[in-house]
């Protein structure tokens, strides 16, 4: 399953404009237009796989300022419905990634009714689209986190070394599930998982292709950049009255920072989820194998057309050497020609 299997019809074309634009008909060469180049590519590609959170925390700043408290609850469901329907109408989110984004929003929407009569945080008492006392568009926040994962995956062509095996990967992020609920009632056991979660992930790296250039991070430093800008869209949120923690009751005020470590332990049950559905690949495309040290699977061979100048020679031409060696050196030139082609049609996403 390649990137390009993945991505939509909208995606091939701004591809293809992208690279009309950036590249202008030939591969640059100066160091300072290669940076910019690279550093644009990687923005606007960020801000694609964020197309769907960021709509609906741009939804909600301005549901807070125009809707009236009583039906702002339902106003947000109903607009992140409509937000879900067109990025698949308008060809901005593929069927397959829809499935992340329901995974995520039915683990999150059962958190989410636990931590609310638990008293983490509480939403306004208000509207007819409720479970439990949980604003069904809860659940939508929990899945732009999955559009995001599953988009950046797609996006950035992602590839790894030394992934840890999927297993241990479950067993750990079923144990961060679990403790979100536990620590109510016994000890919390967030800093023995954080320990663990650098322990499984200390030595992933993973490949990240943004044009031309591939670059390499790794995993621990990516989830914590996440987790940093998860908690600062739940600045705008809270701000924004979609939730709130019991120290913003009185007067809103920012999360405390110590919310991203919760931030960071739910990116693994993140990973975890995605990579069910989509199973991790070492950088030259072969899936990653569960055992340590970076070993990989390779990828079941597809069948590939063979090329005029890789035909079989027959009789005298066989017999031939120096029709031999002519043919070998057309085959030759026509795998690099194809080679070259490939390297200019590989998509942008």
């Amino acid at each position: 399953m390649t990137a390009r299997s993945l991505s939509t019809a909208v995606e091939h074309r701004i591809d293809r404009a992208a690279r009309r634009l950036l590249d202008a008909g030939h591969q640059p060469h100066r160091p300072v237009r290669l940076f910019v180049t690279e550093f644009l590519v990687f923005g606007a590609k960020q801000a694609w796989a964020c197309t769907f959170g960021a709509l609906l925390l741009a939804t909600m700043a301005v549901v807070h300022l125009t809707v009236p408290v009583d039906a702002r609850n339902d106003v947000l469901t109903i607009a992140a419905v409509v937000l879900q329907v067109g990025m698949l109408v308008f060809g901005l989110e593929t069927v397959r990634e829809l499935r992340v984004v329901l995974l995520f929003h039915v683990v999150g929407t059962v958190m989410e009714v636990f931590k609310t009569h638990a008293g983490s945080w509480t939403y306004e008492p208000s509207g007819v689209l409720v479970v439990l006392g949980v604003p069904l568009f809860s659940g939508f926040m929990y899945g732009a986190v999955g559009s995001y994962l599953v988009r950046v995956y797609r996006l950035f062509d992602l590839g790894f070394d030394r992934y840890p095996r999927q297993w241990l990967l479950a067993v750990v992020a079923g144990a961060v599930y679990l403790n979100f609920f536990g620590h109510h009632f016994v000890w919390d056991a967030r800093y023995v998982l954080l320990a663990a979660v650098v322990a499984l992930f200390a030595r992933t790296t993973m490949h990240v292709r943004i044009h031309r250039a591939t670059l390499r991070m790794p995993v621990l430093l990516a989830m914590g950049l996440v987790a940093v800008f998860i908690w600062f869209a739940e600045n705008v949120a809270t701000w924004a009255g979609a939730w709130s923690y019991p120290a913003q009751a009185a007067a809103w005020q920012p999360v405390a920072p110590t919310k991203i470590v919760a931030w960071l332990l739910l990116m693994v049950i993140s990973v975890a989820l995605v990579t069910w559905l989509y199973p991790p690949v070492g950088p030259a495309g072969r899936v990653a194998a569960d055992g340590p040290g970076g070993a990989h699977r390779p990828r079941p061979a597809r069948s590939v057309p063979r090329s005029a100048g890789s035909r079989r020679l027959r009789g005298a031409r066989a017999a031939d050497p120096h029709r031999l060696a002519e043919s070998r050196s057309s085959g030759a030139a026509s795998a690099r020609r194809e080679s070259s082609a490939f390297r200019d049609r590989a998509p942008l996403g």
